[in-house]
């Protein structure tokens, strides 16, 4: 089957349902519109990519999917999660048992070595994962006992992708995770993001104003001035290799 497929058809039901999303923000006398009426879908298990330039809306969708911020009108769920007028400890809970992000910057806490960082969500985590497998999966399993200090930037960033899946989130939010990074470096970072997708089950969006990236994607919904102005289904997924920029 093939990754449109697998997506499409009777019995399958979105684990994000969003409508009318619309956020403004006021900067002193002048209004900014982030986002402008978003309807959004997305099915359990996929691999989502929001596409656009700055300002085109893309991290204050993945913020509102994210219960980080709300939106000034319209709806959005997560499953049976209301994620608009939901209060702080709901939204805490949310994203602490179902979220995983991970950000442009890795905020890796220096004074804890790789496999601290990444125990120290266990402790926070209903179902977590084994640390020690998780950075496996991330190819970082004879790096453990390393200060970030210690490890270069993709490294680092690994890291961050195994401390935001190692609590075994339902979805996983990506924040321009390879902005930071050169090429070589960024590939493998997505490489890592992919495998958590196709082993774990991972829900997955990543935001990137990169178009190469799109091809990683089961499909790619492409961001302008607030809305959502195209969506693509890839008929086949490419691998982090197989991707150039």
């Amino acid at each position: 089957m093939n990754a449109a497929a697998r997506f499409e058809g009777p019995g399958v039901s979105p684990v994000f349902r969003a409508r009318k999303l619309s956020k403004t923000y006021r900067m002193g006398e002048v209004e900014v519109h982030a986002l402008r009426d978003v309807d959004l879908d997305i099915i359990e298990g996929e691999f989502v990519v929001l596409l656009g330039p700055s300002g085109s809306g893309k991290s204050t969708l993945l913020n509102i999917l994210g219960g980080l911020d709300s939106p000034t009108s319209g709806d959005a769920q997560w499953r049976d999660h209301q994620l608009v007028g939901a209060g702080d400890a709901e939204l805490t809970r949310y994203r602490r048992e179902h979220v995983g992000f991970v950000f442009q910057f890795y905020n890796l806490i220096p004074s804890l070595t790789v496999l601290e960082n990444v125990q120290l969500v266990t402790e926070i985590a209903d179902r977590p994962l084994d640390p020690l497998e998780v950075l496996k999966l991330v190819g970082l399993e004879r790096r453990i006992d390393h200060f970030p200090s210690q490890l270069s930037g993709g490294e680092q960033q690994r890291v961050a992708v195994a401390r935001a899946i190692v609590k075994s989130p339902d979805v996983l939010l990506c924040d321009e995770p390879t902005g930071a990074l050169d090429y070589e470096t960024g590939k493998v970072v997505l490489a890592a993001i992919a495998r958590a997708n196709e082993q774990l089950g991972t829900t997955t969006i990543v935001i990137t104003h990169n178009a190469a990236i799109a091809g990683m994607a089961d499909r790619v919904l492409r961001l302008g001035g607030g809305r959502i102005v195209g969506e693509t289904r890839n008929p086949r997924r490419l691998s982090a290799e197989e991707v150039t920029w």
